[in-house]
């Protein structure tokens, strides 16, 4: 079984309005060209959960983004993303900022809906 998708197959399940998880740990695995496919989309009004890094900066500099949920969104030596505190401070995007653990649990939850009933 071929396990490889597209990011055309990717983007195609993609829509308006979508709730998508961000892998990675602030700078670090990010599937930064998977995000730069979205950045190029039509897609818009996401609402993103990510331990941010550039990830968050390019969907933000690209009005990809309506609300991020994260831990926080940082460079590692620049403490803070340029394009998503520039979002952030003109109020360009809805934030909901959650203790990392939480993020993780948020993440688990929505990836796997029965995992904190068991």
């Amino acid at each position: 079984m071929d396990k490889i998708v597209s990011y055309k197959d990717v983007i195609d399940q993609l829509s308006d309005g979508m709730t998508i998880g961000v892998g990675g740990w602030g700078a670090r695995r990010k599937p930064m060209s998977l995000i730069r496919e979205i950045c190029q989309s039509d897609i818009k009004d996401l609402t993103v959960v990510s331990y941010g890094g550039p990830d968050v900066g390019l969907l933000c500099a690209h009005k990809k983004v309506k609300k991020l949920i994260f831990g926080f969104v940082s460079l590692d030596m620049i403490p803070l993303e340029s394009h998503f505190r520039q979002a952030r401070q003109k109020n360009e995007i809805e934030v909901m900022e959650l203790d990392e653990g939480m993020v993780l649990l948020l993440q688990h939850s929505k990836s796997r809906p029965n995992a904190l009933q068991q």
